[in-house]
């Protein structure tokens, strides 16, 4: 079953900024959450659904790659999906925050934020001709992706300063908030609001980076892509993502494939087809003719009184077998080219030649005329 629109079920326009999305994101979620729709599974699966998009339209790459690839563009499931625990969703601390206030309960994202965590996956698209798709190339691949800033070794702070402990959180990220009400006291747990959930301050961030530890750089990824991909086929090429956060490991590079459409050859699978025309003369005497192939031209022998439309096959002479051996075969299609004009010289060897076969140019096949009796009844 396809999967629906992230926009449609957040109930927004393509064009809506954050704060559209947050506020039609939190009235969702209230309406929708688990702890107020007991054992309905309906309202789980909704609840599910607008996690899943609001975690996709309120991070900007992720917003990007959905709404140039649409749902294969961020795999169809955000970065980690929904696995029925509240572990998977960065970002969504404050909002579940205000949700979880309701029921007394509490929500704690700075143990998360301070755990390694893999960096995100980036999706780029790589066009290819048809005869490369078909044999596989190597390939350079340029890639936007963050590094390790070099001045401060990914520390984020000015050379010959450092990070210092959060005073308000002392270093946890996190900071707890009693909650007295008629059922008793709970404790909340909210993200630090002085290090935001870092656990650590940067008096002097380094001017590179600006405090960030990393920078966005353009590099050349050489890529061996396969013999056999087609169009939309995704090339993974693990590690070669955005750097990890905390120490995580890095993110993987999602190769989107297009493949140029072809101005001869049409693929089916691993077969190609073709079209070839012939002359009147070539199918009713059988001739020798060139055609065309992936590996260059070869020539194939008509037998005589060749009909328009009849398919010949060349075997071995199709698209490699991806991650296989082998390869598919081409279907050559001949079509009786039938001349327009004919002067007067050649209309007059043509009606020789039908007064040499015993027809009439005026009159119809009697076979095809028998036919016309039998569904007409006359």
């Amino acid at each position: 079953m396809s999967k629906r629109d992230y926009y449609e079920i957040l109930g927004v326009d393509r064009n809506a900024d954050e704060a559209t999305l947050k506020k039609a994101y939190r009235k969702l979620a209230m309406k929708y959450h688990p702890d107020r729709n007991p054992d309905n599974k309906e309202a789980e699966q909704k609840f599910k659904e607008i996690n899943e998009a609001y975690e996709v339209l309120s991070d900007k790459e992720k917003r990007s790659m959905y709404d140039q690839f649409g749902h294969a563009g961020v795999n169809g499931n955000g970065q980690g999906g929904f696995s029925g625990g509240f572990s998977g969703f960065g970002g969504f601390e404050d909002i579940f925050g205000d949700i979880f206030d309701m029921f007394g309960g509490g929500f704690s994202s700075g143990k998360r934020k301070n755990r390694p965590q893999k960096g995100p996956d980036i999706k780029v698209q790589v066009d290819l001709s048809f005869k490369d798709a078909a044999f596989g190339i190597e390939k350079d691949i340029e890639v936007s992706r963050y590094e390790e800033c070099k001045k401060c070794h990914g520390t984020g702070a000015k050379p010959g300063t450092n990070k210092r402990t959060c005073h308000k959180c002392g270093g946890t990220g996190e900071v707890r908030y009693t909650q007295r009400t008629p059922l008793g006291s709970f404790v909340n747990v909210r993200t630090c609001d002085a290090c935001h959930g870092e656990g650590t301050i940067i008096d002097k961030p380094c001017e590179e980076c600006n405090g960030q530890g990393n920078v966005r750089k353009r590099r050349k990824i050489s890529v061996k892509i396969p013999a056999g991909v087609d169009n939309g086929s995704v090339i993974t090429l693990r590690g070669e993502g955005d750097p990890g956060i905390k120490g995580g490991p890095p993110g993987d590079l999602y190769i989107v494939v297009r493949v140029i459409p072809h101005k001869i050859f049409k693929r089916d699978g691993y077969d190609i087809i073709c079209e070839i025309p012939i002359t009147f003369v070539q199918a009713a005497l059988g001739d020798e003719i060139v055609v065309p192939t992936l590996d260059g031209k070869v020539k194939y022998n008509i037998p005589e009184g060749t009909q328009s439309g009849t398919v010949f096959r060349l075997k071995g002479k199709g698209v490699h077998v991806l991650n296989g051996n082998g390869r598919g075969d081409q279907y050559v299609k001949v079509v009786v080219d039938i001349p327009k004009r004919l002067n007067e010289e050649q209309k007059r060897i043509l009606k020789q030649f039908a007064e040499v076969m015993g027809e009439d140019v005026h009159e119809q096949r009697k076979s095809f005329f028998d036919k016309v009796k039998d569904v007409f009844g006359r």
